[in-house]
């Protein structure tokens, strides 16, 4: 399915369904949001962090690279999403990772009534084992991986090449907080 075809929850204010179901690309009013999902993948043999270099054919940020991620689709809860991103996006299964993991550590809520563009982001820290020969992109989604540090990271957003950076950092504080 195309994803600008998905079919999404809309939720309220309050972070509840509302029963309404609408297509990826609906118009969204004040009170209505849809909901994302992040997930920093770290190889926790060497700390490495999983990015992927978004398809040249995206409509926003072709090119950029980011961590991987996108829409819960109807009827999915936020890990439900986050798994089934992950596994679309990079062939990785994160199905059993431990249940602390499975609960984001950083949420947050976009409004842009100008656009439309209203959701929530969910942001998962995944710790997984992982081979470089285990991960297959999804052509339609990425173009490139990589296992990158921190720094790698960094100096990637300060060339305007990386998504989600001030967010991500963000999210990894609020984690270190909670512990």
């Amino acid at each position: 399915m195309d994803s600008k075809d998905e079919l999404m929850d809309i939720y309220d204010g309050e972070r509840k369904r509302t029963g309404r179901i609408v297509p990826r690309t609906t118009f969204l009013k004040e009170g209505e949001y849809m909901l994302y999902v992040l997930a920093l993948i770290e190889r926790p043999s060497d700390g490495r962090f999983l990015i992927t270099r978004r398809a040249l054919t995206k409509k926003w940020a072709a090119g950029a690279w980011e961590i991987s991620g996108g829409g819960a689709r109807a009827g999915e809860d936020s890990f439900a999403a986050i798994t089934r991103e992950v596994r679309e996006e990079t062939g990785l299964d994160i199905s059993g990772i431990p249940a602390a993991e499975q609960t984001p550590i950083y949420s947050y809520r976009n409004e842009d009534l100008k656009r439309g563009d209203n959701y929530y982001v969910d942001i998962y820290h995944v710790r997984l084992e992982f081979s470089e020969r285990a991960v297959t992109i999804e052509q339609s989604e990425a173009i490139d991986f990589r296992l990158a540090t921190m720094e790698e990271i960094r100096v990637l957003h300060e060339e305007n090449a990386f998504l989600h950076y001030a967010r991500i950092q963000e999210a990894l504080a609020s984690e270190k907080s909670q512990v």
